[in-house]
Order: C-alpha cells, then structure tokens, then sequence
C-alpha cells in the first residue's frame, strides 16, 4: 500500500517495505473513529426508532381509550333507546285503551248500528290482545334489565312471573343471557368473594346448581394459584418454613371453599365429593410445589423444610377434620410426602455417615480418644434437631433404624481403631484409619466412649420418640419399635466392640509369650510327681499367673479411664475372663496334644490343669465379675480334661484330691501374687486392681454378675467371705462340677 510520509520520516524512504509508526498511529485511528461514527449513527437511528414505537404506542393508547368512550357512550344511548321504545311503547298501549273506550261510548250512544264499523273491529281485535297477553311488556321489561345488567333485578322479575305464570318459550333465551352474565361476572379474578357468592346463587336460581358449583371451586382455585404465584420468589429466602407458608395458603382456601358450598348448595354428597376431589388435586399441586422449591435434600435445611411441611400439613387437615368429617386428607398427605420424606432422611444420614467415617480418617488421637462421643452426637443432633413432633410420629421407627445403622457404623470405626491381628475386613479398605489404639487405656477409652454414647447419649436424645409412641402411626413407619428391643440392637454393637476387643486382647495374651509363659498344653505333660497335692508351693501354672497380672493391670487403668463406669468395668473383666475360658474350651489344637497316643499322661497334669481352671474362677469371683458363662465353660473344660486323662489310664477318683484343696490353692496363690506384685499388706492394693464395687442394682446384672453378693464392700480374700468356686457353682449353675466323670461315678456303688 502507498503511504505518505512526513519529513522526519525522509531517512526511511529508500525502504517502502518499513511502515512509519506516525502512518500506523494515523491509520489505526482514522479506522477507529470511523467505527465509533457508525455506532454512534446506529445508536441515533435505533434512538429515533424507540420513541417512534413509544410515540406510536402513546398514539394507540389514547386511541384505545377515545374508542372505549364512545362504546360506553354508544352502550348509554343504546340503554336511553331502550328506554325510549318502551315508554313510546306504553303510549301507544294507553292510546289504544282510550280509543277502545271511546268507540264502546259511540256504540251506547247509537244502539241502532247493526254493522261493525272495520276500524272498530280492528281496534278492538288489538286491545283485546293487548289486555288478555301481559306477556310483551313482562319481556321487554326483562330485556330492559338484562340490557343494562341489572341481574339481581332480572332475576327477581324471572323468579316472580315463574311463579305466576307457566314458564313460556320466550324465557329460555332470556335465561341464557342471564347465565352468560353470570358465568362472566364470576369469573372476574377482581371479584370479591361476597360478589361471587351473590352470582352463584343467581345461577341457582337459573337452575344451573352444577355449572355454579364448578365456577365456586374454579374461583377459589384461581385465587389460590395467584396467591401461591406470588409467594413463590420468596421460597428461596425462606428455605426451612416456606412449607408452612404455602400448608396456610392452600388448606385455607379449601376450608373456605368447603364452607362456601356448604353454604350455597347443603352438604350432598354430590357436591362434597367434588369439593374432595379438587381439594386432592391442590394438595397434590401443593406438594409438587414444595419439592420444587426445596434446598438440596442432603441438606439439614431439606430435612427441616420437610418435617416443617408434615406438621403443617398434618396440622391443617386435623382442622378440616373437625370442621367436616368427610374432608379427610390426612392419609393423602402422607402418601404424596412419604417417598419424599424417606429420600431426604436416607440422603442426611448419608451425610451423617460420612461425617462418622471422617472423623476416623482424620487420625487425631485427641479426636477419637476424647472426643468420638461428642462429634458422633452432634452428627446426630444435627439431624433430629430437625424433626418437628408429627414427623417424629409418622416417620420417627426409620429414623431410629437409621440411627441404629449409625451407631453400627461407629462401632466399626472404634473396631478398625483396635488392634487387629485377624483381618481388616471390618470396614471397607477406603475407610482406612491413620490412628491405632494401641495402649489399654487407649482401647478403654474408645470402648468407654461406645457405653457414654449407648447407654447416656442416645437415650436422652431419642427419648421424645419413644414419649410420642401414643401418636397415630402413619405409613411412613411411625415409632413402632418398642425401648428395650431398640436397646437390645444397641447392645448388639456394643457386644462387637467388646468382643473385638477381649478377642484382641487374648490373642495377644496367648500368641505373643515365649518359653514357660507361653499358654500351651504340652506344660501339663511335664508333671513333677504323681502328686500335686502333697506339694505346699502349688501355684497355678506360668502362663495363668501371668494372665492375673495382665487383668489387674487392666482393671486398674479401667479404674482410672473409666470412671464412673463400674459397670463397664465389670462387663469388660468378665467378658475377657469368658473368651480366655472360651478359647481353651474350643481350641482343638490344645486338646489334641492329649489325644496323642504317644504321649504319656501323669496324674499331676489333671490336678495342675483344674487347677488353673479354679484360679481362673477365683479371680472372677473375688473380683466380683463372675458370670454362669465362665462356670459353665470352666465346668466344661474340667469335665474334657477328665475324659482325656480318664482315656490314658488315669483314675480321677484316685488322682484328684478333694474340692476344697484347689479352692484353697486357688485362694492362697491369689495372695501370694498379689503380695509378691504390691511388695506390702495385699488389702489396699487387692481393693484397687481386683475387686470392682457396683453399688446400682440394675436388672441387666443379672446377666454379667450372677454370682455377686450383695454387700457393699469385699474383705481381703485371706477371709472366708471370698466365695469359693464350689460354692459359686452351687448357688448359679444348674448342676454341679464333678471331678470325675458322671457315668464312671453312676457305675459305682
């Protein structure tokens, strides 16, 4: 392109192919005017054109409103002419009277006139039809009328030549005019409902009772829609009560509309099942709308909104009950809001579950070992925090199941934060834990937070469902689950902790100890006599005694993490007591080592075996957490024992002493470890690590404690008052121990 150049651009001019930068500066500036010119052209024109279409709609406008002059000018002129013909009308009517009056005078006064004048005969013809027919003038009176929308005065005049006379043809037509200006005037959205009313019972009067039931119920429905279209912007701002809102707009609107057709048109059935039917269409309408508007049903506030809207609702239709019996929609609401109101509840505990599994995934020991109670109670205030008392009656059984699964699900995060030497099988690999419990009074901390949150949190917190159980169950499951078996399912997950834990911790006991200590059956084979008896030294045997201090060390930091919960204590010393039994009593490899037929068997095994069995039940009982289980089982393996030596030759009745003397030894070797681990008078430490008060009479105990005393306190086991384990089986198993065997002492004589 050829540009010009300026003179302190000369020394560039030898180049053409270099563009001066004053020529790109001009250029680009002359482009850029030239398109601000044409906007600003465009915007002038477009400027002109709006108030050409604002001048021309101002124009129309007032042409609308001169034409709308002149119609109710034309529409007064047309009414004055009315007027007009039937005054005109009542003259020519009083002219003719006069005339026939007259002509009746002539023919008086010339009795000789035989021959009826025509004009005469004419005249008469036409006021005799005149007089005889009131009908014309009844007619145009009624077209005077329903000309100038004089309806309540029409139809007064209908009502009153109805009355009077035979209803002719001419009236049908007038009656359809009338119905039309009716049926106009009700559908007027401005009408008042007092106006209505009044065009209701013209149609009534009209004998059109169905068509002014349909409008009554097309008005009040119609007014409802505006009002509701009015609200509905403001749902957002009130996301939690907005429910209520629209509840109060709609059952209102039936109430009146019920008790305007009871009003207009009685209670027939006819109408009041039309009055339910439309009364069913709004409330579906209603709760179309409330979902529509709702938050995110994950959301604390979608629950509350819900709940929100079944008090409402339910609410308004206990009203409309007692207002008239067959307006019963209660059922209806609950079947249109329960798949609602399920999917919100599933969705918030969900949430809550996520927020449970969270709080494991965080891996803050603070967290869990202090705090695992509160945050899983404020997940689950969080959501019950929500429920209004209808929605706890009618939906109140699911969210108890949920709760349930919750507490499962928080059990199995405590589980996953024991220790595990089985599998992790527990919960799902992707709710992996960054912290492990690894010290007793960190496992004892979790499980005591289970117990706070089972036994004290929940109850407190889900004790207005079970206040509300006289409430009418609705078919989203009201609370239909009764206190104790809700608890019992509790007691199932708590049982799993438990479980996990004495299972744990047995395992570890018996897997993890080498040499003498090691719980093996092959150290019954290396008996130092045919006679334990005569042996003053009997002690239980390495791996039992080791058991002993293992318990009183835990019962004494139970003591310390788990204060206030005696109970607890109890349940968890007795239950680890049971799986320790339980794991003798099932573990074939165990008593295979006496089914070997290479193996030699000597009497001092049997005894050293009881032994340990009765030094297990001693510390049970003198601990105070004896239970029927751990006798029974203790009974059982005793029993086995017998049966397995008795087949290699032994002869119980010979080999064991009497029952008093493993009692004794059981007693005596307590003290002699309890002494030889305190290093000073055994009284105050046995109080501390050993016995464990539970002062609460409770009717759970019976199944933790059967063989508790009932004293406050429990002397040092040098005194008799220690049970023995004879007389612990005595007094709470249904039959008793035998050191031989049944059969072989039946066969005695």
């Amino acid at each position: 392109m050829v540009m010009e150049s300026s003179e302190e651009d000369d020394e560039y001019v030898a180049h053409e192919w270099i563009t001066p930068q004053s020529s790109v500066s001009a250029a680009y500036q002359s482009h850029t005017e030239k398109g601000i010119r044409k906007l600003c052209s465009e915007l002038l024109e477009l400027k002109d054109a709006v108030e050409n279409l604002c001048g021309n709609m101002q124009s129309k406008y007032l042409a609308f409103l001169r034409l709308h002059e002149e119609v109710v000018e034309v529409e007064h002129e047309l009414i004055n002419l009315q007027k007009n013909v039937s005054a005109q009308g009542i003259l020519v009517q009083d002219l003719i009277r006069g005339v026939s009056r007259e002509l009746e005078t002539w023919k008086k006064l010339d009795p000789d006139c035989t021959k009826p004048d025509p004009v005469c005969l004419e005249l008469t013809e036409l006021l005799a039809k005149t007089t005889t027919d009131p009908k014309p003038s009844f007619l145009e009176t009624l077209d005077g009328f329903i000309v100038e929308h004089r309806v309540e005065e029409a139809l007064n005049l209908l009502e009153t030549e109805e009355k009077e006379n035979v209803q002719a043809a001419e009236l049908f037509k007038r009656k359809e005019l009338l119905e039309d200006q009716l049926v106009t005037i009700a559908q007027q959205s401005s009408l008042s409902i007092f106006e209505l009313k009044k065009a209701l019972s013209g149609l009534i009067k009209l004998d059109k009772p169905v068509l002014a039931h349909q409008l009554l119920l097309k008005a009040y429905g119609s007014k409802l829609q505006k009002r509701v279209e009015s609200f509905i912007p403001s749902c957002s701002v009130y996301q939690e009560t907005y429910p209520a809102t629209l509840s109060q707009l709609v059952f209102s609107t039936i109430s009146n509309a019920a008790k305007d057709s009871v009003s207009l048109f009685g209670d027939a059935s006819s109408y009041t099942n039309r009055v339910v039917q439309w009364a069913e269409y709004e409330i579906e309408t209603f709760v179309r709308l409330v979902k529509e508007n709702s938050p995110l049903l994950e959301t604390a506030s979608a629950l509350r909104s819900a709940s929100v809207c079944i008090q409402a609702s339910l609410s308004h239709c206990a009203i409309l009950e007692k207002q008239q019996k067959v307006l019963k929609f209660s059922k209806v609401v609950l079947v249109l809001l329960t798949p609602y109101m399920e999917e919100i509840l599933d969705l918030n505990f969900r949430r809550a579950r996520r927020r449970v599994v969270e709080m494991g995934r965080e891996g803050d020991p603070e967290v869990m070992l202090t705090s695992s109670a509160k945050v899983f109670m404020s997940v689950i205030k969080d959501n019950l925090d929500q429920l209004t008392p209808m929605a706890i009656s009618h939906f109140g059984g699911i969210v108890l199941n949920k709760i349930l699964q919750l507490f499962d699900r928080y059990v199995d995060i405590l589980i996953k934060a024991l220790p595990n030497t089985e599998d992790d099988s527990l919960v799902d690999s992707k709710e992996h834990l960054n912290f492990r419990a690894e010290t007793d009074a960190q496992q004892l901390a979790l499980i005591g937070a289970a117990y706070s949150v089972s036994d004290e949190l929940l109850p407190v917190a889900v004790s207005q469902f079970f206040n509300l159980q006289s409430e009418k169950e609705g078919p989203g499951g009201g609370v239909n689950l009764e206190y104790k078996d809700w608890k019992r399912h509790l007691g199932h997950s708590l049982d799993r902790l438990r479980d996990h834990f004495c299972r744990q911790y047995v395992l570890n006991f018996v897997y993890s100890r080498e040499g003498e200590a090691r719980l093996d059956a092959r150290m019954y084979l290396q008996g130092k006599g045919d006679d334990l008896f005569w042996d003053p030294e009997a002690l239980p045997s390495y791996p039992f005694q080791a058991l002993f201090g293992r318990l009183q060390q835990l019962a004494s930091v139970a003591g310390d993490v788990l204060l206030g919960k005696e109970k607890v204590q109890k349940i968890l010393l007795s239950r680890l007591t049971e799986t320790v039994v339980m794991w003798l009593s099932d573990e074939q490899e165990f008593w295979d080592v006496f089914e070997n037929d290479t193996v030699q068997l000597q009497p001092s095994g049997l005894q050293q075996l009881i032994l340990d069995m009765r030094f297990i039940v001693e510390i049970a009982v003198c601990g105070r957490y004896s239970t029927r289980t751990i006798h029974q089982l203790v009974s059982a393996i005793i029993m086995h024992a017998i049966r397995a030596f008795s087949s290699k030759g032994i002869d119980p009745q010979s080999a064991l002493p009497e029952d008093e003397w493993f009692v004794d030894t059981a007693k005596a070797a307590i003290s002699k470890l309890v002494q030889g681990t305190s290093g000073s008078d055994m009284s105050d430490e046995h109080d501390e690590h050993i016995i464990l008060h539970d002062d609460d009479d409770d009717d759970d105990e019976e199944e933790e404690s059967d063989s508790e005393e009932s004293t406050d306190s429990i002397p040092s086991l040098d005194e008799s008052s220690c049970d023995s384990f004879a007389s612990a089986v005595a007094g709470e198993i249904e039959s008793p121990v035998y050191f031989t065997d049944p059969d072989e002492s039946d066969q005695q004589p």
